[in-house]
């Protein structure tokens, strides 16, 4: 069986962001049955009903590569109790037109981080909510919230905490099931 093509969508555009640096680290696991792709967002115009009359090429591009993906883990910081406008803009964009989502069906994990304490519970719940809407099935436990992030990462960048890489490579685990469980659900 081919690995599960799973798209990774960081919602946060700082080029050393901690969420990249979760991406960056899970992208690295060797699991044979997941290929993990960066899908970049920050280039998305704003979404716009209007422009569905002569779609942007950055839409077109952005719809036509997520299409073929079996399954999507997110990866976001928490902005004022929610998830960043780039998130929820690619959000927006792949939803559309109505009828023609591309998240249709499309299993979905979520991992929030934070330099704070809480490890963005917030943006982790509110992200939650939308993949609910999409209908996107979506990982119920663990749970993944990622708390003092500055303190996980070497100079370089590099996931040097354990515990958390541990915690990681459980999550995508059980990701993995859960992707082969749902995309069985999906074709049958």
């Amino acid at each position: 069986m081919k690995p599960f093509k799973v798209a990774l969508i960081v919602g946060s555009l700082r080029k050393e962001s901690f969420n990249k640096k979760i991406g960056r680290a899970i992208g690295q696991f060797k699991i044979a049955g997941m290929q993990f792709d960066d899908i970049e967002i920050g280039e998305l115009p704003l979404y716009n009903e209007d422009l569905e009359k002569d779609v942007p090429v950055a839409w077109q591009n952005f719809r036509e590569i997520i299409n073929p993906y079996d399954a999507v883990l997110f990866i976001t910081p928490e902005y004022n109790r929610s998830v960043p406008a780039v998130l929820k803009n690619a959000l927006d964009v792949g939803s559309r037109p109505y009828g023609k989502s591309i998240w249709d069906g499309k299993p979905a994990a979520i991992i929030s981080c934070t330099p704070g304490g809480l490890g963005a519970f917030g943006a982790n719940h509110h992200l939650r909510q939308s993949l609910v809407f999409l209908n996107m099935p979506t990982l119920q436990q663990p749970e993944a919230y990622i708390s003092h992030a500055a303190k996980l990462f070497d100079d370089n960048g590099k996931l040097i905490d354990t515990s958390t890489h541990d915690f990681l490579t459980i999550l995508v685990e059980k990701f993995e099931k859960w992707i082969e469980r749902n995309v069985q659900v999906k074709k049958s």
